[in-house]
């Protein structure tokens, strides 16, 4: 379950084309041809959980080809890694710290750390933490923790990704984040800053506030107290945050292996379901080392919930082993070629395309889409679990998922006529640039399993086809935080198209990924009709659900018209689960994820 921030699924950028993404049941045939299989999203094993089975270890797999960066915090974390390895510090899967309970379509309900109500008429959204709210060091849980995401998201020397202009919306927060003032004049306090009840004060309300992901309402706290005078600045950075950080969840962290591993026992200090499993280990495998960890018994399942990351290309071998079961859901999330068009302002906060960027024109970019054929990636590696992409949607969000634009179906003919007309001549066995200039183009992509790095192989074949010299920065896969601390530069030229991947929010509104002030806008894509897309999604108009829906397929025609970010491929979200295993259930509805888990022996069986 997606805590509010679109996450940066790290370690797949092009992982992904095997193994992240959204859905598995789309019939439509614009996006792609593959045949698509379903699994069932829960498993319980025959048999009573055993004391023996519950005093022992649970034994949870983070599928990754790099390690971990270990950033425990939700507000400050960029990457899926870090969801993953810290998630037993949240009820649900996803949601570390995380605020509210959720029905099976992440609509807001009652019952978890705190209720919310929404007032449109007063345009306010009240927060009320539950009596026994606690964090695992036994201290309670207050309203200023509420508030503090919102100082260390908007604060404007932080390192936290997720500010976009819909946090605007907040009194006082346009002006807190320019630097203008010291605090977000928004927040109330009815019982003061210790007590239970936060009220945020909004200049506009939107329909996505009453679903968890929205990109109005932050979903987790932050310890304000425990963080003590720590700079914003220096969050990220501090022991409290990697070394012994404090969580609210079912389980507290006994150790952390910097980069390698987490391990978990049960928090005396939760208000939920106690757990039944009196220790957990999440330890990072390698996508080429899998499938033989799951056949030796080291593992239970892999870890990533409704996007957990499994090469696609693997399954047919995952699925012989007959001590497991494969779960699946339709993953909230896509891997995507993107363009570096420009760069962000440092001192506005706003992405700035360039004109004279190398891959600043958009025939150029949607030549490259048409000259690669991702439906028959699919085919070769997906095993019916991934799936050509059609729109940077994924269909699980039904509602607004825009099923009739085609994409960037396989056109090589398409692609050389694009390049010809835009003047991208060949000139020998290259093609220059229109000012008749030598042109190379490099290609960022993460290090992954054999798979996915033959599929750079056959991009690159395919663009070397239509006349391009697309190269490889630093002539090879690069190493995953090596890779995003490039691209995640204000301005940088080492990177001219990349492959990433995302694992959206829960409520689908793009803004913190593609808006023009947005961080993770990381090929800095901007125009005055992209922000006046973004913003119809959740204008007052909005509240009319036919007619959101109508302006977010609008909104992925656009983008696809652009082609400043591309999309490549939809998923299902898949795991085998040992036998031993009781109550694993990845539905959205399943609020105590961890609690609810229980073993029938001592070790994978």
């Amino acid at each position: 379950m997606s805590n509010k921030k679109k996450w940066l699924t790290a370690g797949i950028a092009m992982l992904s084309v095997m193994t992240l993404a959204a859905c598995s049941n789309s019939k439509s045939s614009n996006s792609g041809t593959t045949k698509h299989i379903s699994l069932p999203a829960s498993y319980t094993g025959s048999g009573k959980a055993t004391t023996a089975g519950n005093n022992s270890t649970l034994k949870v797999a983070e599928v990754n080809d790099a390690p971990f960066a270990g950033i425990s915090s939700p507000t400050l974390s960029t990457n899926a890694e870090d969801q993953d390895v810290f998630a037993p510090g949240g009820s649900q899967w996803g949601a570390i710290d995380g605020l509210f309970n959720v029905t099976k379509n992440y609509k807001i309900i009652n019952g978890g750390l705190a209720n919310l109500k929404l007032d449109r008429k007063a345009k306010t959204a009240t927060i009320t933490l539950r009596k026994d709210a606690k964090w695992s060091n036994g201290s309670k849980v207050t309203a200023k923790d509420v508030e503090y995401p919102y100082e260390i998201i908007g604060n404007k020397n932080t390192t936290s990704q997720q500010y976009s202009s819909d946090f605007a919306a907040i009194k006082g927060m346009a002006a807190y984040h320019a630097g203008k003032a010291k605090t977000i004049s928004g927040f109330t306090y009815p019982d003061g800053q210790k007590g239970r009840t936060v009220v945020i004060h909004f200049t506009k309300m939107s329909p996505s506030m009453q679903y968890l992901g929205n990109s109005f309402i932050w979903q987790s706290v932050e310890p304000y107290e425990y963080y003590g005078k720590t700079p914003i600045s220096k969050l990220a950075s501090s022991p409290k945050v990697r070394k012994n950080p404090i969580f609210t969840g079912p389980y507290k962290l006994d150790k952390v292996v910097q980069g390698e591993s987490t391990s978990w026992s049960p928090n005396k200090y939760y208000y939920g379901k106690k757990p039944q499993i009196k220790n957990i280990t999440i330890q990072v495998v390698s996508s080429n080392n899998i499938v033989a960890a799951f056949k030796s018994k080291k593992y239970d399942f892999a870890a990533g919930g409704p996007n957990v990351v499994m090469p696609s290309s693997q399954y047919p071998k995952v699925k012989a082993l007959k001590d497991y079961t494969e779960t699946g859901i339709p993953a909230m999330g896509y891997s995507y070629f993107g363009f570096n068009v420009g760069h962000m302002n440092t001192k506005t906060g706003l992405n700035v395309m360039d004109k004279n960027s190398k891959m600043g024109n958009k025939n150029l970019r949607r030549a490259m889409m048409y000259a690669v054929n991702v439906d028959a990636v699919a085919k070769k590696f997906g095993n019916g679990l991934s799936w050509r992409a059609n729109t940077l949607i994924p269909p699980t969000f039904k509602n607004v998922y825009d099923s009739k634009t085609p994409g960037f179906k396989y056109n090589m003919k398409r692609a050389k006529s694009l390049l010809n007309k835009a003047g991208y001549k060949k000139q020998g066995k290259w093609r220059t640039d229109p000012n008749g200039k030598k042109l190379v183009i490099h290609l960022g992509a993460m290090t992954s399993s054999a798979a996915t790095e033959a599929t750079y192989q056959y991009y690159l074949q395919q663009w070397h086809k239509a006349g391009l010299n697309v190269k490889m920065t630093t002539g090879k896969p690069m190493e995953m935080n090596s890779f995003y601390s490039t691209i995640q530069k204000p301005k940088q030229n080492k990177i001219d198209v990349f492959l990433g991947a995302w694992s959206t929010s829960s409520e689908p509104t793009p803004t913190q990924i593609y808006g023009v002030d947005a961080p993770y806008n990381m090929g800095h894509f901007a125009s005055k009709k992209n922000t006046q897309l973004l913003n119809s999604l959740n204008s007052n108009k909005a509240w009319n659900a036919k007619y959101r829906a109508q302006q977010f397929k609008k909104w992925q025609r656009y983008m696809n018209s652009q082609a400043a970010y591309g999309p490549e491929q939809f998923n299902l979200a898949w795991t085998p689960v040992n036998h031993r295993v009781k109550g694993y259930d990845v539905n959205a509805q399943n609020n105590e994820f961890w609690s609810n888990l229980s073993l029938t022996a001592a070790n994978p069986k």
